[in-house]
């Protein structure tokens, strides 16, 4: 495929934009893409692409860079680089950072999966049952009894329904 500007040499950057719906691509010669600007897309930072725009001069500037894994000694800049972290205690140490990250790419921080409907009843079923147990252990330690009570009403009437639900 020959370069979209020169029209001489073989395209080998190609660029794909879309603008109000449209997609619009490009194929440029090493020459042309340089000529034009266009960086080398292997230096483009994965965190910026994580992070959003920005993240890269900031964790290079020593936001976060200071941060040291205790196990592998990985920091947030290596994370930058790599798209990687170093171990599993990476996890714990750069734990603020990720929960932002996965907070800004995804619905939530705790993986749910797939599950069949009537699974996902019970499942929410039984996570409503341990919060209203929780927060009825908290009413009695507080000596709450009349919402102690009206939890425990609720609790009875969920074990009626989960009966109904699961076999």
């Amino acid at each position: 495929m020959l370069c979209d500007v020169c029209k001489c040499n073989d395209a080998t950057v190609f660029l794909t934009q879309i603008i109000e719906g449209k997609m619009q691509k490009v194929n440029l010669c090493d020459a042309c893409s340089k000529e034009k600007g266009v960086q080398d897309p292997t230096g483009f930072a994965l965190a910026d692409l994580l992070l959003g725009i920005g993240a890269a001069e900031e964790i290079e500037k020593g936001i976060g860079a200071t941060q040291r894994c205790p196990v592998c000694g990985f920091t947030q800049a290596d994370f930058k680089k790599t798209g990687r972290l170093g171990c599993s205690a990476c996890y714990t140490t750069f734990t603020e950072a990720l929960t932002a990250l996965l907070k800004a790419m995804h619905k939530g921080t705790s993986h749910v999966g797939k599950v069949p409907q009537r699974a996902h009843r019970a499942l929410a079923l039984s996570d409503r049952m341990r919060d209203l147990n929780d927060s009825l252990q908290k009413a009695v330690a507080e000596e709450n009894y009349e919402t102690a009570a009206s939890l425990r009403d609720q609790i009875r009437q969920l074990e009626g329904e989960s009966t109904k639900v699961m076999p």
